[in-house]
């Protein structure tokens, strides 16, 4: 895979048509939605949402960030995804995590919240089985299969969309903060995508994970493994609003001091503030950046000055990051 820095975007709050169109004509390689099963709020489920970005855009990768993979059944999440995938031309990527903020989620489908971890595991195993085209039997803790074969759709004749999934399936990149999750994704996954870590806790995942797969024997630079990271923030001319923006949307889960600990992990200011803060994030080796606007309003601006703006003042460090493929000279979109 190049090196080279790109960007993607969240849609925030929910997908929408003319907000992904306008994303589409910037430089931005992906756009990202996750969800909740019963969210406290009227927002989406994750596969739902996906649906609607697959179907409203044309260019760009889409994904789920995040998949609460242990809340669904795996041959069921399988076929839906592959579908998705085979419809969009090979577009979809899914990003998936354990969840357990929501306890009354796992209790409503039946699945307790320690499972979470190995259920994951063992699920992401099966659906790289089940998007192999072959037959799969599995016999594992927590799922049974015998001998089932998973077929995705295949679009009438005359249909005009790209038609064919990836071989093998959409990859799948790895969510979360904590060492469980990096040896999931040094193991299992095809990326790395954490959220509200600092640059410094960003370096420390990506030798964890090297050290990880090193012990498993991969290697992750011949596989494409992805280092992403889901980063909040905001960015506006008036930086003052920026930050204000970031404080009104993530502060209230930081306690009484919510302005100091929120400018280690999610960015705010002008674009060249920002971009200095995002060159940290490359330095300690991220290649792939989802901005999701910390705003409750005018996020394509903060998206679209991100791409503009933001990303063209970003540079590959002249000695790679540890564990990160070797550097070039410049990003590019």
């Amino acid at each position: 895979m190049p090196d080279r820095i790109v960007l993607g975007a969240a849609a925030l709050p929910e997908p929408e048509r003319n907000w992904l169109a306008a994303v589409e004509r910037l430089p931005i390689e992906s756009v990202w939605q996750g969800g909740h099963i019963l969210p406290p709020t009227g927002t989406g489920e994750a596969i739902t949402r996906l649906a609607l970005m697959t179907a409203w855009t044309e260019r760009v990768r889409v994904g789920t960030a995040i998949l609460l993979l242990p809340l669904y059944p795996p041959v069921i999440v399988a076929k839906q995804l592959a579908d998705l995938d085979a419809r969009s031309g090979g577009r979809v990527t899914v990003g998936v995590g354990v969840g357990g903020e929501f306890r009354h989620e796992f209790d409503s489908v039946g699945v307790p919240v320690a499972e979470r971890g190995g259920r994951t595991d063992e699920a992401m195993a099966l659906l790289r089985g089940l998007w192999s085209g072959e037959p799969v039997t599995h016999h594992g803790k927590y799922f049974d299969v015998d001998d089932i074969t998973l077929r995705p759709v295949t679009p009438p004749p005359g249909d005009p969309s790209p038609a064919g999934g990836r071989p093998g399936g959409p990859p799948l990149v790895v969510s979360g903060r904590k060492e469980p999750a990096m040896r999931r994704a040094a193991r299992l996954g095809n990326g790395w995508l954490p959220y509200l870590v600092s640059p410094s806790a960003y370096a420390r995942s990506v030798a964890t994970i090297q050290t990880e797969a090193a012990a498993a024997g991969r290697d992750l630079a011949e596989t494409g493994f992805e280092w992403m990271m889901y980063v909040y923030c905001s960015i506006r001319r008036d930086g003052d609003r920026a930050r204000d923006d970031v404080v009104s949307f993530l502060g209230g889960a930081y306690g009484d001091k919510p302005a100091a600990m929120l400018d280690k992990v999610a960015p705010s200011g002008t674009p060249e503030q920002v971009a200095a803060r995002l060159q940290e994030y490359v330095d300690a080796g991220v290649r792939h950046f989802v901005i999701s606007p910390a705003a409750h309003e005018d996020t394509l601006e903060v998206v679209t000055l991100a791409a503009e703006e933001v990303l063209p003042r970003l540079t590959l460090p002249a000695t790679a990051a540890p564990g990160a493929v070797p550097a070039a000279s410049r990003a590019s979109s």
